[in-house]
This record gives C-alpha cells, structure tokens and sequence, in this order.
C-alpha cells in the first residue's frame, strides 16, 4: 500500500515530534502491560492445564521478546518490517501452542489464548506502520490461527476476531489520516517560511536594487540604448519574481527552449552555436542555466579584456543538456577560484556553482595563464544523473 510522502515518521511539526509519536509509544507500554497481564493469568491458572511447562516457556520467550523491542516499538523508524514479522509470528504461535497447553474441555469452553490481548498489539503495530490494509492483514491472520488452532469456529471466536479486526483497522486509518494532515502542514509551514523570507528579501531589493536599476534605466537610456534596456529588463524581472515568487512568464512552464535564452548573448565577440532542434527544459531549469550561462558571459566581458572573444556551444543529449563557454582571454592561474572563495568573492561560486548545483548539474573550469577559460555546465535531465 502506498504511503503518503515522507513515510512512517518522516514528517515533523514545527516543534520537531512526528505527530505518531505519542500513539507508537502508546503501543509500546501497551504491549509490556498486555504482557504482565498474560504472565498473570496463566499464573492462576497453569496448575490446571495439561502442559504447563510448555506454557511457561512460550510466555518466557514472550517476556524477552517484548522487553527487547520495547525500544522498537515506541518509534516508527526502529520498527522494521522483519520485526513486525517476527511479532506476528510469536503472536500466532502462542494461539496455536495454546491449543496444545490447555485441556480439550477449557479449549473448547473458549479459554483465552497465551498471549491473550497482546496479539493485539501486534495488529496495531501493523496499522501504525502500514495502515489499515496491513492491519486487516495482520487480523485475518490471528483470526485464522484463533479459528484453525484454538477453539474452532465459536461465537466467542467470531466476536474477539471482528472486534480486533475492528480496532486494527481503525488506528490503521487514524495514522494513514496523520500522516497526510502533517504532510500538509510541513508543506504549509515550508510554504509560509518561503513567503516570510521572499517579503523580506524584497523590502530589501526595493529599498537598493531596485532603485538603482530604476536609475540607470532613466540615466543611461539617452547616453546608451543598450544599457538602458539591460537595466529595465533586470528590474521587471526583479519585481516579477518579488510579487510571484516566479521568473517572467516566458520562462515558466514544461517546455521552454534553451536556445532562445542563449541566443540573446550573440554580438560581434560573443558566437552562440547551438543544435537545429528546440532544446526543450522545464522553464526554471532553463531559465537557471541562462542566468549561470549570463553569470559567465559577464565574466569574460569584464576579465577577458575588451578584445576577447568567446564561443558558446550547446549541446543536448540524451542524459543531460550541456553548455560550455569558452574564451580566448588571458586565463588564470590554477587555485584562482579557491582563493576568490576564501576571499569572500561568492560571485563564481553563487553565480555559476550554486546555480547548477540546485538543479543538480555540475559546473567545470579549466584553465591556465595564456589560454584562456572553459567552462562546462551539465545539468541532468529529468530521471537522470
């Protein structure tokens, strides 16, 4: 049966407890309790039944076995699927032995199993892990082992099966219907924090970026066009993506092309070739790899020297989409970008490496003095990598 996200445990609330917490403890201190109880009523009345040796031993066997998972059973995390295996089969074994240990005539009178109501916790283990599906599972099955092994088919039989099938399937579906309400509030926490932060990063764009931008598009637009178009694109972006949370509309969406994002950089010294088919990328993605693509054009544009020329050459591939840039400026000397990172110089590292690695690619330099720098920029596609 499929889970809801995260699995058993997986999801936390604000105060960091997994909402299943408090009933799997509840589970745990039952069992040690159904335990005492078993160990107490066979104490009254082992003098009475045919094998009372075997009895004790089954119900020693059940006292380390309880006590060595009282840990298990009190998180979802250590309670394991073999685990719950073996307690279903120390739970049907008791009923089946029981038939054995006691006299004909008490079995018939429909006497209480061994284990008494501590199969009981077995079945809640399984609706606890699994649901209520897994949890019916487990009931059917020491229903089977109460009918075929212990007492037949009896009206008392018949009662304590449904009642068990009854409350198994019942928790089952509680921790199916928490799980899904602490998803949903993760997701609403995650989603309030992103929106909290994003204000707060916008008050500050408005107050600095924005007005910057604002005036070096009116300053710059009778002096340089091209300048002045720059500026103004930057600060529709900005605010898009301060109101929405998004990019612009044209790089939203499932199939945006990567081409047309990178032809854009194409003037006298800078040469984009790129496949004749459409390089189709979900539009965050692409437009993440332009802006990393763009990160590295300003580069060449502001060290490579005003004489410099690069090439951008993209490639799609099965696997993986890839950029690589590469100019013929004077290069840099091998440990470079390390000490720019140790320097606090972030915009290599932000830029381009942050960039690709949230979307999961990779981002290679290579160079040396004389030769120039190669960057290869890799991102995965969906599946891959």
């Amino acid at each position: 049966m499929a889970l809801p996200d995260g699995g058993p445990g997986a999801a936390v609330t604000a105060g960091g407890m997994s909402v299943e917490l408090p009933l799997w403890r509840a589970i745990s201190w039952s069992r040690v309790l159904a335990l005492a109880y078993a160990l107490l009523r066979f104490f009254l009345l082992y003098p009475h039944v045919r094998h009372p040796v075997a009895g004790w031993l089954y119900l020693g066997a059940l006292v380390l076995w309880t006590l060595a998972t009282v840990r298990a059973f009190g998180n979802p995390a250590r309670c394991s699927w073999p685990l719950l295996g073996v307690d279903l089969a120390m739970a049907v074994g008791g009923i089946v032995l029981s038939g054995y240990v006691d006299t004909p005539r008490q079995t018939a009178a429909g006497v209480l199993t061994l284990p008494t109501i501590w199969a009981a916790c077995t079945v809640l283990g399984f609706g606890a892990k699994g649901g209520w599906r897994l949890a019916a599972s487990a009931g059917l099955a020491i229903a089977a082992a109460n009918i075929l092994g212990h007492g037949g088919l009896t009206l008392d039989n018949v009662h304590n099966c449904v009642l068990l099938l009854v409350v198994g399937c019942a928790i089952g579906r509680v921790m199916e219907l928490a799980r899904a309400s602490e998803a949903a509030l993760s997701e609403a926490l995650r989603v309030d924090a992103a929106t909290r932060e994003r204000e707060r990063l916008s008050r500050d764009i408005h107050d600095g970026v924005l007005q910057v931008l604002a005036l070096v598009r009116r300053r710059a637009g009778a002096v340089d066009e091209r300048l002045g178009q720059l500026a103004g694109e930057q600060e529709r972006a900005l605010r898009a993506l301060m109101t929405s949370g998004q990019l612009p509309a044209g790089t939203r969406g499932e199939g945006c092309d990567l081409r047309e994002l990178l032809t854009g950089h194409a003037d006298e010294r800078i040469t984009v070739a790129a496949p004749a088919t459409p390089v189709l990328l979900p539009g965050q993605v692409a437009a993440e790899l332009a802006a990393a693509v763009g990160a590295a054009v300003d580069n060449v544009r502001q060290h490579a020297g005003p004489c410099a020329r690069a090439w951008i050459l993209l490639e799609d591939e099965p696997a993986a989409v890839t950029v690589s840039i590469r100019d013929d400026g004077p290069g840099f000397a091998v440990g470079r970008l390390a000490r720019a990172r140790q320097d606090g110089r972030l915009g290599v590292a932000q830029s381009i490496e942050g960039r690709l690695r949230d979307l999961g690619g990779t981002a290679e330099f290579s160079s040396a003095p004389g030769e120039g720098v190669e960057i290869e920029l890799r991102v995965p596609r969906e599946g891959e990598g």
